[in-house]
């Protein structure tokens, strides 16, 4: 248990919100909490909660999956009796308005809630303020601010995806280290280690869709679902960018058993006969603008938000990742590295297609973070836009 001997002490972050001595130790478990619903959540965010009466934690709940409830509820209805006179750590702004699920505000109100605290208010510029204007006006004391900035990474995704309407984009390669895909054969099986191919998993279960280009498709015929050991998990939208509509009718990605359709991402003027083939297999096609080199991937970012894709983790292939970059609709990137060395040039790079002139003109990656799965390593870090 955290030393109480500052409790109820009032503090002033640089911002002017008040900060109690235990408030960073409660939103963290608050925040352990919401990261139990990755990958189930969407299109919501990930939200935890803790309701704490003096100095001992009486409740504790997460939001587990879109259109069950949410985080305060559950905390609350774990608490019980004990709410009353409580105060209640929230990762996210309690939300006050009627969804799929009735406002949060008013739960905290009828449960005798006397403080709230949140991490952050809620992005979406709609409801921004909202909740907690309520719970002032209810008498309730309302902090924010508190671990802030643990929990917007937590919930990059819904942030910008409410503040912006476009997913957002993970771009993963996995290369040796003279920086090569595969062969000149096409062989890729296996870059990285068995740890490394389980995180991957654990990411396309965690966003809503999948992209590869039809290149992909045609020579490693993946299957593009999540598979983790143990777990139920849900597969990602599959979105194949096949420009032409090439793609073989053997291809794995549309025969499967999955409750998540794959999109063909096309251009424009496509015969007929084409078309009903793909809808006979349950492929939806989205016609998009092309551009020299393939298609308009700002336009189809646009195109997958109004779908209420939230996420898209790129997987490849070359000319696939090189064109996410140049286009500028990358928000980060996951890059493995294997202790492998090819020796040679005429393997497949990591990015395909012709690039700046000048070093200062490169890409620029940010908020650098290195894991190793056993001999592999990856870097992950954000574009600087």
């Amino acid at each position: 248990m955290p030393n109480n001997e500052f409790a109820g002490a009032d503090f002033k972050q640089p911002s002017g919100k008040a900060l109690y001595m235990n408030d960073q130790h409660y939103m963290e478990l608050a925040l352990e909490l919401a990261a139990r619903g990755r990958g189930y959540t969407s299109p919501n965010p990930m939200v935890g909660a803790v309701v704490v009466k003096n100095g001992r934690i009486v409740g504790k709940g997460f939001h587990e999956a879109a259109g069950k409830p949410h985080a305060e509820v559950n905390a609350i209805n774990d608490a019980g009796d004990d709410a009353g006179g409580a105060v209640i750590y929230v990762t996210l702004e309690p939300c006050n308005h009627t969804g799929r699920t009735p406002p949060c505000t008013e739960k905290i109100i009828r449960a005798g809630i006397r403080r709230v605290v949140t991490a952050m208010e809620d992005p979406n510029p709609s409801v921004r303020g909202g909740g907690i204007a309520r719970l002032m006006s209810a008498g309730i004391e309302v902090t924010t601010g508190v671990c802030e900035d643990k929990a917007r990474k937590l919930n990059e995704v819904f942030v910008k995806f409410v503040t912006t309407g476009r997913p957002f984009v993970l771009l993963k390669c996995a290369a040796t280290l003279d920086g090569r895909i595969a062969t000149r054969t096409g062989d890729s099986k296996w870059v990285t280690g068995p740890a490394a191919r389980a995180y991957v998993h654990r990411l396309r279960h965690e966003y809503d869709g999948i992209l590869v280009g039809i290149g992909t498709v045609k020579s490693d015929n993946p299957s593009l679902t999540a598979r983790i050991e143990g777990q139920i998990t849900r597969d990602p939208i599959r979105i194949i960018l096949d420009t032409r509509l090439s793609i073989p009718q053997s291809s794995l990605v549309l025969n499967l058993n999955s409750d998540s359709p794959t999109l063909l991402v096309t251009g424009s003027n496509l015969s007929p006969v084409q078309s009903s083939q793909m809808k006979k297999k349950g492929v939806r096609i989205i016609e998009c603008p092309t551009q020299e080199f393939g298609i308009d991937l700002n336009a189809l970012m646009e195109r997958l938000g109004k779908l209420g894709i939230t996420s898209v983790l790129i997987e490849g292939g070359s000319r696939a990742a090189a064109s996410a970059l140049n286009a500028g609709i990358v928000d980060k990137v996951a890059f493995f590295y294997a202790p492998k060395i090819l020796g040679g040039d005429d393997g497949a790079p990591m990015c395909r297609g012709t690039g700046p002139e000048l070093m200062n003109q490169s890409i620029q990656i940010r908020d650098i973070r290195i894991q190793r799965f056993e001999d592999d390593i990856l870097v992950e870090g954000y574009v600087v836009k």
